[in-house]
């Protein structure tokens, strides 16, 4: 079935009523990680969708940014045989539990809906398994960002920096003018988030070798060592008090001017937007310096479990709903991602956001558009995991940048 939608305002959050008539009650239980402010308006967009069709929302929240915790809370509910509706899941994660046969089957509404011919073929291959849709992509996020605010930008001289030589300077110059430099979490996710793009930065082959390829050589290179000093530079501009924070406090910092920027994905907009910033004029996005003309993507998506008859409907309902192109204006615009969807306009999108779709298509084009590691689509999981360890282990000063470069080779090879 497919719902046409109307999109009206509804304070900062676009909501859709619904112009066909409402189905019979029914509910959707739906796990997920979205928690911060931002991240709960962007999903009460689908919430009220839903519920204006009749369709009751049961929430399931688990705090934390990778959705680490969420997957260990999923494996309990599913051992015991009692699979939520739908997940908010990553990449290889889908992956991973369509081959345990987990999954339910959207192809009848992916098929009359025509997803196939929207849907970038990189997204499906998280989408599909084994010919058969198993996931709804609600969006597109890319990583390789840096959120600066315009006030601390200015004060260092007004130049966003697009070198790794300009981000030392803007960095030291904040530095001096007495605000911490570079706002961040001291967390697996966040510390992998800044790594995937320090490597992006030393070029796209590097990082295609090195992290998707996972090729002994480029772990253990010269360029990989290097990758780690850098780590090591950017580590003496965070505050004292960074270990444990989650990312959307470390965006506070930024928003309320006690930090110069951060390193982060596109969701971070969303806490920008929330607190009536204004892109270019209280903040600037820009790409992680030496990382233009590409993009590290991930793309939140939500699998279907396969759950009994008798909640097949409302299954199949929310996905056709996630995948309704006005809703997908209406949530990315809310969430700082762009839409999953190739043949969405961007004229309602922020400055930020049509940069990003711009940047996505040219990168899809180029063949510079790689799945982020540190967010499940640029390797499984337990590679992941192991480049995590490797990783925080050398932002915590237990070794120096050749020991890590030697650390991360033989991690990867175990984890393999």
């Amino acid at each position: 079935m497919k719902f046409q939608y109307a999109l009206k305002a509804s304070a900062s959050v676009a909501v859709l009523c619904i112009a066909a008539p409402m189905a019979m009650a029914e509910e959707v239980e739906v796990l997920h990680w979205w928690t911060s402010g931002g991240e709960a308006a962007a999903l009460n967009v689908l919430k009220d969708n839903l519920e204006a069709q009749g369709v009751t929302w049961q929430d399931m929240p688990v705090a934390g940014g990778s959705g680490v915790e969420a997957m260990t809370v999923l494996r309990s509910r599913v051992t015991s045989g009692n699979a939520p509706t739908a997940v908010q899941m990553l990449g290889f994660d889908i992956k991973d539990w369509a081959t345990e046969g987990f999954l339910g089957d959207l192809s009848e509404v992916a098929d009359e809906e025509g997803w196939a011919e929207v849907v970038p073929p990189a997204l499906q291959e998280f989408s599909k398994y084994d010919g058969k849709w198993i996931a709804a992509p609600v969006n597109v996020h890319s990583t390789n960002w840096m959120w600066i605010n315009k006030s601390a930008l200015d004060a260092a001289g007004g130049e966003a920096p697009e070198t790794w030589d300009d981000l030392i300077a803007v960095l030291d110059k904040m530095q001096e003018n007495g605000i911490v430099p570079l706002a961040h979490g001291g967390q697996a996710w966040q510390d992998g988030t800044v790594f995937d793009s320090v490597v992006l930065g030393l070029g796209d082959d590097f990082y295609k070798a090195a992290i998707i390829d996972q090729d002994p050589e480029a772990l253990a290179s010269d360029q990989m060592v290097e990758a780690f000093e850098r780590m090591e530079k950017l580590a003496t501009y965070f505050d004292p008090n960074f270990s444990g924070r989650d990312w959307n406090l470390a965006s506070a910092m930024v928003i309320n001017g006690e930090a110069g920027m951060q390193a982060m994905g596109d969701w971070a907009k969303g806490e920008f937007l929330r607190a009536d910033l204004v892109p270019g004029e209280d903040f600037v996005c820009i790409r992680f310096p030496d990382t233009q003309g590409s993009v590290l993507f991930n793309s939140d998506q939500f699998a279907m479990f396969d759950v009994s008859e008798d909640k097949v409907g409302a299954q199949k309902l929310m996905a056709s709903a996630v995948m309704d192109p006005d809703f997908q204006v209406a949530f990315n615009t809310v969430k700082g991602s762009v839409p999953a969807r190739t043949d969405v306009a961007d004229t309602e999108f922020d400055d930020c956001g049509k940069k990003g779709m711009a940047d996505l298509a040219e990168a899809a084009q180029n063949g510079t558009l790689h799945g982020s590691m540190a967010h499940g689509h640029g390797a499984s999981s337990n590679i992941k995991s192991a480049i995590f360890d490797v990783v925080t282990a050398h932002v915590n000063g237990e070794f120096s940048a050749q020991e890590a470069a030697e650390e991360l080779a033989a991690a990867v090879e175990a984890a393999q």
